[in-house]
């Protein structure tokens, strides 16, 4: 069956949020508030979906995974400096995990790409964390380059990639 990847519906929203805060479930060590936190932001699709798009991967109306794309808004605009007018910002990528290893997030990342592209940016940036080995050999993969990282006051630092979009 073939994969339909579009953006997220309304109906939607609840599931995507599900799947993508499972997909970084993994990822949260014991005591580790600032991740249980984070869970329930990555899991808040309806409070991002009108400032930024959301995209699902859909196999049989099942959602195997999402990716939030910021074109013009951010995903959370006051913690964040404005999204310079030529570039799109990549957050939240996720996979169900039972649906791994078939390229889901490869291609969520390649639409995200036609998307930008389509909305006129010439450059897509994301960010990741150390313990995300897989997601960090992928974005190589496609042709992302590190950029400068962020670092939070706590230490907490997320790298940065980026990738020029070649022209539509």
């Amino acid at each position: 069956m073939a994969i339909e990847v579009r953006p997220a519906r309304p109906d939607e929203y609840e599931e995507a949020g599900r799947v993508t805060a499972l997909a970084y479930r993994e990822f949260v060590r014991p005591n580790d508030a600032g991740w249980e936190d984070y869970l329930a932001r990555i899991a808040d699709v309806a409070g991002r979906a009108g400032r930024t798009t959301v995209l699902v991967a859909v196999e049989e109306d099942r959602i195997l995974g999402s990716v939030t794309l910021e074109l013009d808004g951010r995903t959370e605009p006051d913690d964040d400096d404005p999204l310079p007018p030529d570039e799109a910002h990549v957050r939240m990528l996720g996979v169900h995990p039972e649906a791994r290893r078939r390229g889901i997030a490869r291609i969520l990342m390649e639409a995200c790409g036609d998307e930008a592209r389509r909305a006129g940016k010439r450059r897509i940036t994301l960010n990741t964390t150390m313990r995300m080995r897989a997601a960090q050999a992928m974005y190589e993969s496609l042709g992302f380059a590190r950029m400068e990282d962020r670092v939070f006051p706590d230490g907490f630092v997320l790298l940065g990639y980026s990738r020029e979009l070649e022209s539509a």
